[in-house]
């Protein structure tokens, strides 16, 4: 199911919005519209605008509005009058008067206008849409229409069918002088308001400031008298456009005003197209930097899901809340992992103003979790750096490692270099008695309200075992084995005290004073009486069997997926209940043995096997021992696969063993004829006995060829391929020995811790459980999740020996590696700069290239020295004492020497550092 996953589900935030977008927009982008500022003539513009408020922009459609004034009567015959100039015959009448001067005005004729008006046109005559010659003026653009409608009387304040006014058609064609005409005469400025349809709203929409300020100017009101009605400045804001956004604040709008579907405010809107001049203006003016929207999502969301950098930086100097929630529980860094980006600059900008990195939704996903799910590498590495926690898991338990694993494995290696410079080595030279390393173990404990072996035990689960063999992860195992040992050594006896007192009680009870052992049909004369002591014992067994009882139940209860899944924890239950079943010290007063049921006897034969073999596993969780206990359960499970396999063939031989050998007792039935064949496979076969005996073989050939048949096929061949598997299998663990062990080791310290963190402790006294972590856990130690070695101090017996060397080698070769890179960009360095100064030489005049062969070399210059010279020059005393350093070893001629090596490194750093400036000072003159 996880590998069908391809985006996270917080990607449903930016889908929806997406679709919302879309279904607002008409179905054909080509229908031509009169709209925009820049159209004074009315071109037709494709739709583009996005939201509700901005589709009234589209008052009519150009083919809509001719056909409605082909509709008027003789229209066709008025309209090709008008194209060929022939005024007489509009002239006839009145209605030819009335629909000629719409005509007249949709083709922009002022002249024929005016002659149509002084004729007796009606200046407020209409189409069947109820639109009139002053809304066909406006929406043209036309200043001298509309002062010639508005001498003739035309109302300024009539309405088509939409509640459309010609104030509205001036406004959506940024027409300035038209909106001066109509307010002066006597235009209601907020007319249309009451439908949430005003000049202000449309003229803000076609970002016309000039008619924004004019509308403002003459008293238009710039919010909306409705509630969840987007105001002309949520249109601003979504679009951008700031000098509207300052013209509306400094009239008072209401910068916290709801709209919409989702109840966004103006500063949702601007911060989701990342407007960051607009959100700092909003900001300045009051606005309320963690307003929730319908989906509480705070304007920093929005940002953080659009990847607005620049409005996301504003929005926190402002003090937005970083930690803030939305839907189901997400996060702002949740919003940032939506969708991909190339810097992941939102996401860092989060992390560096502390926000919660591991926060998780209400379905447990931390953004690790969204990062690594949604294959975003370079997002995961960063969230990383910054603290998130790997080992957290989701409500179904799936933890951010088994993503990282699956979707970004590239993250692994960058993560397990973190484990080396873990690693760090002082001054002193590797071989030097004073070299001290220092293990920093706190990149292995990411969270400190799990266990300390989380981690690794993440890795484990998720196939990456190898892990555990990296020095330090093996130094801090060895460390929490050597801490948590006594909790473990202290069940260790448990169990073993109660195997030995069952097993006292069982011999004493079952096998000493056993009624099987009389003969039949003789009556028992005695009945045995037992001493107290054994009913103490049955007590005691009783009393431990329940503190088992009690643990199962609390293992059960901490984890009861992880625990049914455990073949052991079965074991364990057959065992307490076996217990229980075959333990009466006090029913039978031990006076009369023959009162114990017969099946009580199969009850303690197979408990006292079981007790045993519990006890067996438990002493192969023991590191040391716990190779060969695997070699035998890897053993016995392909041995039941081995046996289930050639099953057939076994059961084919004890059938027919059954019919050929008829007269012999192991033979005389199916069952026994089974289990006589299983006992024949390892060899004991009973040929005289079978051939030679007593009682004859009554099928001589046919008997001698299937015993032949089976000798060869199991006893030979069957046999020595179940011995070359085991083997086989023997071989595998132990090549792998010292990975397994420390595999087992890390879950017997996680089984451990995790019972001294489980939820269901939460009640007990705090006093017990501090000392019980105290005595468990790493951090709470003299080490405090470091430790501090010198490899070479034959005194240091911190860890072992193997693990230093370990460590010492993984030391040696990072310091060579890094001494190879710097030395190879030291002679790269010189070569270019011995390559600058033969060119600048061979450049000055009079210069020939014998004058560069006799001098000397670049190098010897730099370091001024002949090629004879020695590096160490005999400038102290000591020198002479160093010819005799083979003969006798002399601390004070040593620490002199090591003086002299420190000199020169140190000149030859700073002549490196001088190159490295040249080589830059000559690479930018060369540019």
């Amino acid at each position: 199911m996880i590998n069908s996953v391809r985006f996270s589900i917080i990607e449903n935030d930016m889908n929806r919005e997406e679709e919302e977008r879309k279904g607002d927009n008409y179905e054909d982008d080509d229908i031509k519209s009169i709209s925009s500022e820049s159209s004074g003539e009315g071109i037709p513009i494709p739709f583009s605008i996005k939201g509700h408020a901005r589709d009234e922009c589209h008052l009519w459609d150009i083919n809509e509005i001719e056909s409605s004034l082909r509709a008027l009567p003789n229209a066709e015959a008025i309209e090709a009058a008008i194209k060929i100039g022939n005024y007489q015959h509009v002239y006839s009448n009145i209605i030819e008067l009335n629909v000629g001067l719409l005509f007249a005005i949709w083709h922009k004729q002022l002249e024929y206008a005016a002659r149509l008006l002084r004729q007796g046109a009606n200046p407020n005559t209409i189409d069947t849409k109820q639109r009139s010659a002053l809304h066909f003026a406006c929406i043209k653009s036309s200043a001298p229409l509309t002062r010639l409608l508005l001498h003739f009387k035309s109302d300024p304040n009539v309405a088509d069918e939409n509640k459309l006014f010609p104030l509205h058609c001036a406004a959506i064609v940024g027409n300035s002088d038209c909106i001066n005409l109509l307010i002066r005469n006597g235009a209601q400025v907020n007319a249309g308001i009451e439908n949430n349809k005003t000049a202000l709203l449309f003229a803000v929409t076609n970002n016309a400031i000039k008619c924004v300020n004019i509308l403002l100017q003459y008293g238009a009101n710039p919010n909306m008298i409705q509630t969840n009605i987007e105001s002309p400045l949520h249109i601003a804001s979504e679009m951008g456009y700031i000098e509207c956004v300052k013209a509306l604040l400094a009239r008072g709008a209401n910068v916290n005003c709801m709209a919409g579907n989702k109840r966004n405010s103006p500063l949702h809107l601007a911060a989701e197209d990342d407007f960051s001049e607009c959100v700092k203006l909003l900001l300045d003016h009051g606005a309320n930097v963690n307003i929730r929207n319908a989906d509480q999502q705070t304007p920093l969301h929005i940002a953080c899901l659009q990847q607005s950098v620049e409005t996301v930086e504003m929005l926190i100097k402002y003090n937005a809340d970083v930690n803030s929630v939305y839907r189901d529980g997400r996060t702002t860094l949740h919003a940032s992992i939506v969708k991909e980006s190339s810097s992941w600059e939102c996401t860092r900008i989060l992390l560096d103003n502390h926000v919660d990195v591991n926060k998780a939704d209400n379905f447990g996903y931390s953004p690790l979790h969204l990062a690594a799910l949604n294959e975003f590498s370079s997002c995961a590495l960063m969230l990383i750096e910054y603290g998130a926690d790997i080992t957290a898991r989701t409500n179904g338990g799936i933890s951010c490692l088994s993503f990282i694993v699956r979707r970004t494995p590239e993250v692994i290696p960058k993560y397990l270099s973190k484990l080396d410079s873990s690693i760090k080595v002082n001054e002193n030279e590797i071989g030097d008695v004073d070299c001290e390393i220092k293990l920093d173990f706190r990149c292995l404990v990411p969270n400190h309200d799990k266990g300390e072996t989380e981690l690794l035990m993440n890795f484990i689960e998720v196939g990456q075992k190898r892990i555990l063999k990296h020095p330090l992860c093996e130094t801090f195992l060895f460390l929490k084995w050597r801490r948590i040992r006594k909790y473990f050594l202290f069940s260790l006896f448990y169990h073993a005290l109660f195997v030995l007192l069952f097993t006292i009680y069982a011999l004493e009870v079952f096998v000493n004073h056993c009624p099987p052992k009389c003969i039949e049909g003789e009556e028992e004369e005695e009945h045995f009486t037992y001493d107290k002591a054994f009913s103490i014992i049955g007590y005691v067994i009783l009393f431990l069997n329940c503190v088992l009882l009690g643990k199962e139940i609390f293992q059960a209860a901490h984890g009861f997926l992880i625990y049914m899944r455990s073949w052991e924890n079965w074991l364990q239950w057959s065992i307490i209940f076996g217990v229980f079943l075959c333990t009466y010290p006090n029913v039978k007063n031990f006076r009369d043995v023959n009162t114990i049921d017969h099946w009580e006897y199969h009850v303690a034969g197979v408990i006292i096997f079981l007790v045993w073999l519990e006890l067996m596993m438990l002493v192969g969780r023991f590191p040391i021992f716990g190779i060969y206990v695997q070699m035998f359960t890897k053993v016995a499970v392909n041995f039941s696969k081995f046996l289930l396999a050639y099953s057939c063939l076994i059961i084919a031989f004890a059938l027919s063993f059954c019919i050929l050998f008829p007269n012999m007792e192991p033979f005389d039935n199916v069952p026994q004829s089974i289990l006589k064949t299983f006992v024949m496979m390892i060899g004991e076969l009973e040929f005289e006995d079978n051939f030679y005996g007593e009682k004859p073989i009554l099928h001589p050939i046919t008997t001698h060829s299937m015993f032949f048949t089976f000798v060869v096929l199991v006893t030979i061949i069957l046999m020595n391929l179940l011995v070359g598997l085991a083997v086989s299998d023997i071989q595998g663990l132990q090549a792998s020995a010292g990975l397994n062990r420390l595999s087992r080791q890390a879950e017997l310290v996680s089984r451990l811790e995790s019972l001294l963190f489980s939820k269901l402790l939460s009640k007990a006294p705090p006093k017990i459980l501090n000392v019980f972590r105290r005595e468990a856990l790493l951090r709470t130690s003299r080490y405090n999740l470091q430790l501090s070695v010198r490899p070479n101090d034959p005194r240091e017996k911190t860890i072992p020996k193997e693990i230093m060397t370990s460590i010492y080698r993984l030391v040696a070769e990072r310091r060579d590696r890094n001494q190879s890179i710097r030395r190879k960009r030291n002679t790269k360095n010189l070569n270019l700069f011995k390559e600058s100064v033969e060119e600048i030489e061979l450049r000055r005049p009079g210069f020939s290239r014998t004058q560069t062969m006799r001098q000397r070399t670049v190098s010897d210059q730099l370091y001024h020295r002949d090629s004879n010279t020695p590096l160490l020059q005999p400038q102290s005393p000591s020198y002479t004492a160093t010819t005799g350093i083979r003969k006798q070893s002399n601390d004070i001629v040593m620490l002199n020497i090591k003086n002299q090596l420190k000199e020169v490194e140190e000149k030859v750093d700073l002549m490196n550092r001088k190159i490295d400036e040249i080589t830059e000072a000559i690479l930018l003159l060369k540019k």
